[in-house]
């Protein structure tokens, strides 16, 4: 099993920046592919970036240039560096983990930006 836990979300004015942390414990693969997911109510979840074992990141068009993913493979952990915020940014992010054709989801952490 794994478990991905967030932390670092909350409240922020728009211009401003957050990091988001994500840790995963349990079996966890060398190869695998980590990352962030955020979803408002009422709309689909969607992929904001993600970076695979090697370092080769995906980032979602509207967030190129203001948000960064990085990972530390000994410590299982994935980072969401967000900057120049902007109130189309509010949403429960998700740490997000797939190896060996499962995936698995932490339970979220809350992004808020306010005007």
């Amino acid at each position: 099993q794994v478990q991905l836990v967030e932390s670092g979300g909350g409240l922020v004015q728009a211009g401003g920046s957050l990091r988001l942390s994500c840790a995963a414990s349990g079996s966890i693969f060398s190869i695998n592919t980590m990352g962030w997911y955020r979803q408002d109510p009422g709309k689909q979840r969607e992929l904001v970036a993600i970076i695979n074992s090697g370092g080769r990141t995906n980032y979602v068009d509207s967030v190129k240039g203001r948000f960064t993913v990085s990972r530390d493979n000994a410590k299982n952990m994935v980072y969401l560096q967000m900057n120049s915020l902007k109130p189309e940014d509010t949403a429960l992010y998700y740490c997000n983990l797939q190896q060996l054709l499962k995936s698995y989801w932490g339970q979220g952490t809350q992004v808020i930006v306010s005007s």
